[in-house]
C-alpha cells in the first residue's frame, strides 16, 4: 500500500468528539443524516403506493429497489462531474433534485412506469453529489479523524435508515402516502437550503478543478468513462472497492430473505421486522466500538476476521434456527460489518488526488448496484434450496471473500538506501502503511 503522507498520524486515535469540531464536516454529516431519514421515507412510502395501485409485489420490490440499481451507470457516465464542478452547487443541487422527485410523486397523477423513470433518473445523479460530499471529506479530515469521520457516516446511515423506516410507518398511517412524500420533499429541501446557506463557497484549485481524465475536453460522459477505467484498471484500487462492495452485497443478499425466513419458520407476526432491526443495529455498535476503541493499525489488522465474522454467523441459518438465535447470529454478523473503517486509509492513500470525486462515487454507486442485484440473486437460489440454506450459502460467499483478501500481497517497494541517519533524522523516518487484513 502506499505510505502514509503524514506517519506522525499513522497510530494517532481520533476522538468523534475531534472530528465533529470540524463544522464543515457536521454540516455535511446532519445534512446526509436527514437526508438517509428522507430517503427512507420516501423509498417505503413510494413502494406502498405502487403496491396499492397494482398489487404486485415485483413492482412494489422494484419501486423500493429501483433508487440503486441505476446509481453505478450514474457513476460511470457522470462521475467525474464531482470532481469538476463546485462541491456546494452539486451538493445542494443533488439534494433539490431529491425534493423535486418526491413532490412530482406525490402530487402530480403519473403512470407507475413514469414513476419509477423519475426514481431512476435520481439514481443517475446521486453518485455525482455524492461523490462530491465525500471528497470534501476526505480534504477536511486528515489521519485517523477521517477514519473516524467515515464511521460516522455509516452510524448515522444506520440509525436514519431505521428512523427513516419508522417514520415511514406512522407518517403514512397518519398522513396518507402523498402527504408523507411531501414530509419527504421538505426534509430535502430543508437539507438543499442548509449546504447552499452554510457551506463555503471553494475557489476552482480548492476542489480540484480539472481531474486528469477531464483534461481535453470530450465531455462529462468520455471523461466519467475514462476515468472510471483508471481507477479500476489499477489493482490496488479495484481490489479495496471489491472488498467494500461484495460482503454487503451477500450479506444484503441474506437479508432479502428474512421475511420469507420469519414466514417459512411461522414466527409470530411483527418478529420479521426485529429480525430486519438487527443488522443495522449490529453495523451501528459495530462501527461505534471498532471506531472508538481500537488504534488504527489495529483496525487494519483485524480486516480480514471482521469481514469473516459478517458471514459466519450467517452460515448457522443452515441449522435452521428459531427466533432468537437468529437474532444473535444477525447482530453478530452486522457487527463484523466495522471491517470497512480499517480499508478507509489505505483506500483513500490508493487515489490519484484529481480523481477523488469520481472515485468515492464509483466506491458508492458500485456498493449500492450490488446490493440491489444480491437480494434478486440469493432469492432465486432460496427456490431450491430453501432460504435457510440461501442465507447459509450468502454467508458462505462473505467468508470466502475475506479468504481471497488473506491472499493479498503488498507490492514490493524500492530497496531501502542504508545510511547511517544524522541526529536530525533520527525519529522522523517515514514508515509504510500497514496493509488490510496483515498481508
Amino acid at each position: 500500500m502506499t505510505p502514509t503522507a503524514e506517519p506522525a498520524q499513522g497510530h494517532h486515535r481520533a476522538t468523534y468528539r475531534e472530528v465533529l469540531a470540524e463544522p464543515r464536516f457536521r454540516l455535511l454529516f446532519s445534512t446526509r443524516a436527514v437526508a438517509i431519514t428522507a430517503g427512507s421515507l420516501r423509498i417505503t412510502t413510494f413502494s406502498v403506493l405502487v403496491f396499492a395501485a397494482t398489487g404486485s409485489a415485483l413492482l412494489s420490490a422494484l419501486a423500493f429497489g429501483i433508487g440503486f440499481l441505476p446509481q453505478l451507470f450514474g457513476s460511470l457516465l457522470l462521475g467525474s462531474l464531482a470532481d469538476r464542478l463546485p462541491p456546494r452547487a452539486l451538493i445542494a443541487g443533488g439534494y433539490a433534485l431529491e425534493c423535486a422527485a418526491a413532490l412530482l410523486l406525490a402530487l402530480l397523477p403519473m403512470p407507475i412506469a413514469a414513476s419509477l423513470g423519475v426514481m431512476a433518473l435520481v439514481a443517475l445523479a446521486t453518485p455525482v453529489f455524492g461523490g462530491a460530499s465525500s471528497r470534501l471529506v476526505a480534504q477536511w479530515l486528515k489521519g485517523d479523524a477521517y477514519v473516524l469521520g467515515r464511521s460516522l457516516n455509516n452510524i448515522a446511515s444506520s440509525g436514519a435508515q431505521l428512523f427513516g423506516l419508522a417514520l415511514g410507518g406512522a407518517v403514512v398511517a397518519v398522513l396518507g402516502p402523498h402527504r408523507a412524500l411531501t414530509v419527504s420533499a421538505a426534509l430535502y429541501l430543508g437539507c438543499a437550503l442548509a449546504v447552499r446557506i452554510r457551506l463555503p463557497r471553494l475557489e476552482r484549485g480548492e476542489f480540484g478543478g480539472t481531474p486528469g481524465g477531464a483534461r481535453g475536453g470530450g465531455g462529462a460522459a468520455r471523461a466519467s468513462l475514462h476515468g472510471a477505467g483508471l481507477l479500476l484498471s489499477g489493482r490496488t484500487v479495484r481490489r479495496l472497492m471489491l472488498a467494500q462492495w461484495l460482503p454487503p452485497a451477500f450479506v444484503t443478499g441474506a437479508e432479502g430473505l428474512i421475511v420469507a425466513y420469519a414466514g417459512g419458520h411461522h414466527f409470530a407476526p411483527g418478529w420479521y421486522a426485529v429480525l430486519m432491526g438487527c443488522l443495522p443495529v449490529g453495523m451501528l455498535v459495530g462501527d461505534l466500538l471498532v471506531g472508538r476503541l481500537l488504534r488504527p493499525p489495529t483496525r487494519e489488522r483485524l480486516v480480514v476476521p471482521l469481514m469473516g465474522l459478517t458471514g459466519l454467523p450467517l452460515v448457522g441459518f443452515a441449522a435452521e434456527p428459531g427466533v432468537g438465535v437468529s437474532s444473535c447470529l444477525l447482530l453478530i454478523s452486522g457487527f463484523g460489518s466495522a471491517y470497512g473503517l480499517g480499508l478507509q486509509r489505505p483506500f483513500l492513500d490508493a487515489l490519484p488526488q484529481d480523481g477523488q470525486g469520481h472515485a468515492f462515487g464509483l466506491l458508492g454507486s458500485g456498493s449500492m448496484t450490488l446490493q440491489g442485484v444480491g437480494p434478486a440473486c440469493f432469492g432465486s437460489v432460496a427456490a431450491g434450496i430453501g432460504t435457510g440454506g440461501a442465507i447459509a450459502l450468502a454467508g458462505g460467499a462473505a467468508v470466502l471473500t475475506a479468504g481471497w483478501i488473506r491472499t493479498w500481497h503488498p507490492p514490493p517497494s524500492p530497496a531501502p538506501v542504508r545510511h547511517h541517519p544524522t541526529g536530525s533524522e533520527k525519529g522522523t523516518e517515514q514508515h509504510a502503511g500497514s496493509t488490510p487484513a496483515g498481508s
